[in-house]
């Protein structure tokens, strides 16, 4: 008896005395006797069977923290899933517990070197210079930082304080990790390894499948696999390979059926878990099976290894150009810092999954080719399928982003990613995809193949209307990245009145600096790039590129570089004073300014006497401009 939870114990006992009373009353005699009162028990019975059933069943899915016992305001963020298909019924009925694993933090505590704690690497140039910088090259980030840090580093704990008080289900599925990877470093898939087995639980963590998708570096073939083996990895640690590069889609996909775990969750292969990152990763997860857990995703910085928190949240999201974008928590979101909160949208590299939800969902669409848009398929059939998906802040992974250089060339099959793009379109979004197709007109034009198998499956599990996610899920993405792009405030030549010259960004990358020439309008010969945007988001944006004007310090001179669009203010937030000509930028209290002999840009205190502060557009929208900038006041 003691192998059932006890509701049920309680719950069988009474049914048996309810068919105690039922015997008795077959008889014809008995009930004649007893009558009224025999009746009158029959019915109190059943009546605290009904009570008993409502009181002692399974709670829903509750955040709880160590002394608290009771539901906490909002907790509820799953669907109510049939015991019948649920594989992780059972669990809802265990206790809680602390995971956390003190001694081995206490031991990391203690480490000392290079890189431990998650503090920065920084080293002098050295007779190795040609060495490192050929290794930077190659990866896209300093390897040859990553070659001096320890393979099992102790990180920096940056979780909110109130996860270290967190408990969860004393009991949790099994998991296993699928780390897909394309010619990564050797030090820093290695030390993405070490982080998982020494910060995971031993008796929930079942495998980790490495899935080397054409790896052409020699330490990556038969090396990996000696060292794991003499490492006393290789129990847990198996590496799959395929016959050519297939793409990270289809690397992951591989990977996930070689997992015998009740639980995938997939990582990157240049990252490092946080302490105690799987049990808030997985709970959510044994208490709705058809729940997609994301973690918070830090930063490991390229050219130092520093881990470092990027910030403390957003719910994933996108613009009408398919790239990934945030919106920001909502009131009840904050209230709790620790509990799992709504995304619309994954990042796409971070994620747990049931397996059987995922096999339910037909895994990725292997229609879909190298990398680009998987993130969108799979959110937008999670949603739409009946199932659910959040962002967990207790459960916190650092990933490398690659700076300077891009490693991997083209794997010369084409516009790809339009073609994914246009796969995940005609699939899932309904009547929203001409929205796609107006901002990336190619998409209409480019063969993306037979859609009949992700047809069906939307078709299998009744999955609901692109309008319904837009309404219900993605609730405020309208306000922030509306499908009709709203009017500009001003548009054009931006011309400094001191100078009589023009803003002119020259087709230049990302994080670099420009300045002001001859405008075109004086002088057509001059082919330089001058044609901006003041825009709805407050930003000044490049007319044919998702490129805006991005201020990071608040200091004299401060430089303004390019940078990928965001949409949400900060950095990139200018407002146009009409009344002074002058370009504000509110989160540094700072006016644009220029050298008007150099031609240089930069930022300065605001001086409304100064015409090298003074700006024109060519074309203004005075009345749209005065009213945006009330509404920010």
């Amino acid at each position: 008896m003691s192998n059932y939870p006890h509701h049920q114990v309680m719950l069988y006992a009474n049914v048996w005395m309810v068919l105690v009373i039922v015997r008795r009353t077959m008889s014809w005699r008995c009930f004649k006797r007893c009558g009224r009162r025999t009746l009158q028990t029959f019915a109190l019975a059943f009546c605290f069977i009904g009570f008993y059933a409502i009181f002692s069943a399974p709670k829903p899915a509750t955040i709880h923290q160590k002394g608290h016992k009771g539901m906490m305001a909002g907790a509820f963020i799953g669907n109510i899933v049939n015991n019948d298909t649920d594989p992780f019924a059972l669990y809802k009925s265990f206790g809680r517990k602390d995971w956390h694993d003190y001694e081995s933090m206490k031991r990391d505590a203690l480490r000392q070197g290079l890189g431990e704690g998650g503090k920065p690497v920084i080293v002098a140039v050295s007779e190795f210079k040609k060495l490192r910088d050929d290794l930077y090259r190659i990866n896209g980030y300093d390897a040859y930082i990553s070659d001096l840090i320890a393979l099992n580093r102790s990180v920096k704990d940056i979780r909110h304080s109130g996860c270290k008080d967190m408990v969860y289900l004393e009991k949790l599925p099994t998991v296993g990790v699928v780390f897909p990877f394309y010619n990564e470093h050797n030090s820093t898939l290695l030390r993405s390894v070490y982080s998982v087995i020494n910060r995971s639980p031993k008796d929930i963590m079942k495998e980790i499948i490495l899935v080397d998708d054409g790896s052409t570096k020699a330490f990556l073939k038969e090396p990996l696999e000696e060292f794991l083996k003499k490492a006393g990895l290789n129990h847990i640690v198996k590496v799959i390979r395929t016959e050519k590069r297939e793409g990270l889609i289809r690397a992951r996909q591989r990977g996930a059926r070689h997992i015998t775990a009740d639980v995938i969750v997939f990582l990157d292969s240049h990252s490092e878990v946080n302490y105690n990152w799987l049990p808030p990763l997985v709970e959510p997860i044994a208490l709705d099976y058809k729940m997609v857990v994301c973690p918070f995703i830090d930063v490991i910085d390229c050219n130092t290894y520093e881990y470092r928190a990027q910030d403390e949240g957003g719910r994933g999201s996108f613009d009408w150009e398919f790239n990934y974008k945030r919106l920001p928590l909502t009131e009840d979101n904050k209230k709790n810092p620790t509990r799992p909160f709504h995304s619309p949208v994954m990042a796409g590299g971070y994620f747990a999954i049931s397996r059987k939800w995922f096999w339910e969902l037909g895994g990725y669409d292997e229609g879909l080719e190298i990398w680009g848009g998987e993130q969108y398929e799979l959110s937008f059939k999670v949603w739409q399928c009946h199932g659910t998906m959040v962002d967990a802040p207790c459960s916190r992974v650092g990933h490398i982003y690659r700076c300077k250089y891009i490693p991997f060339s083209n794997p010369g099959i084409g516009d790809f990613i339009s073609r994914n793009y246009r796969r995940v379109a005609e699939v899932w979004m309904d009547e929203y995809a001409k929205f796609l197709y107006k901002r990336r007109p190619p998409l209409l034009t480019v063969d993306f193949g037979d859609l009949s198998e992700q047809k069906a499956v939307r078709k299998r599990l009744k999955c609901k209307s692109f309008d319904w996610f837009m309404k219900e899920i993605a609730f405020d993405q309208e306000k922030f990245y509306p499908a009709i792009e709203p009017e500009d405030s001003a548009e054009g030549e931006l011309r400094n009145v001191a100078a009589n010259k023009c803003v002119d960004t020259d087709f230049k990358n990302a994080e670099k600096k420009f300045g002001l020439r001859k405008c075109v309008s004086d002088d057509p010969a001059n082919h330089g790039e001058q044609n901006l945007r003041l825009t709805f988001w407050h930003d000044v944006r490049l007319q044919t590129r998702t490129m805006c004007f991005d201020v990071s310090v608040s200091v004299n001179k401060a430089p303004i570089v390019l940078f990928s669009c965001h949409g949400m203010q900060g950095n990139q937030h200018f407002k146009y004073l009409p009344d002074k000509q002058q370009m504000y930028h509110p989160i540094s209290d700072l006016c644009m300014d220029c050298d008007v002999e150099q031609g240089e840009i930069f930022m300065n205190p605001c001086n409304s006497e100064r015409r090298s502060q003074k700006w024109t557009w060519t074309k203004i929208n005075l009345q749209l401009i005065q009213q945006r900038n009330k509404k920010l006041k």
